[in-house]
């Protein structure tokens, strides 16, 4: 049996559980979703096999876990972007381009990548939570804003910013594409609001 290697047994308990999550993220990126079995993660991070099933039901929740604890990053990671943001275009703005520096910077793969494992029926609601959490700063920009359809700008922004994904991915220059992307953006939302 392994040594305690915290204060707690709760939290020897976490570290064990982040220790496997790690140990699955470094198997994702580098081979894919596909990568991530129960013995591969156990020989990743030098545990018995036997032990993920402490932590985890299979293979596919440690990957639920995983796409939760990318979608707290990336969530994270928008919200500090437009914290000081007071101006709901400005906030708009600010989101659009750190969404798509996400992309840039190939961590969107990753999720990519994740999200073709079918996770367990009970995780995915948990993973819709997230998603919804991790939309509602832009949500709430957008109504704020005054345009009557918050719902189809939103759905106007994800293709503004699912075009200047694929360029990005394909070569482009990042920052030309996430500037084009917000002056396009911003100029429709502005000529929304004004209707």
């Amino acid at each position: 049996m392994p040594k305690i290697k915290a204060a707690s047994l709760l939290e020897n308990r976490e570290f064990r559980r982040q220790q496997l999550i790690s140990a699955a993220l470094e198997l994702a990126i580098a081979g894919g979703a596909e990568a991530i079995t129960v013995a591969a993660v156990a020989s990743k991070a030098g545990l018995a096999r036997s032990s993920i099933y402490e932590y985890f039901a299979s293979s596919a929740d440690l990957v639920a876990d995983l796409v939760l604890e990318e979608l707290d990053y990336y969530t994270k990671r928008l919200a500090d972007a437009v914290g000081s943001a007071t101006d709901p275009y400005e906030k708009i703005e600010l989101w659009i381009a750190e969404s798509l520096r996400y992309v840039a910077d190939g961590r969107h793969m990753l999720v990519k990548s994740l999200n073709t494992i079918d996770t367990p029926d009970f995780r995915k609601e948990e993973i819709s939570l997230g998603h919804r959490k991790m939309l509602a700063p832009l949500r709430q920009s957008l109504i704020e804003t005054g345009i009557n359809d918050s719902q189809s700008a939103a759905a106007f922004l994800s293709g503004v910013t699912d075009a200047a994904s694929i360029r990005i991915d394909a070569g482009n220059d990042a920052e030309l594409e996430i500037q084009s992307a917000v002056i396009f953006a911003l100029a429709g939302l502005r000529a929304l609001a004004q209707n």
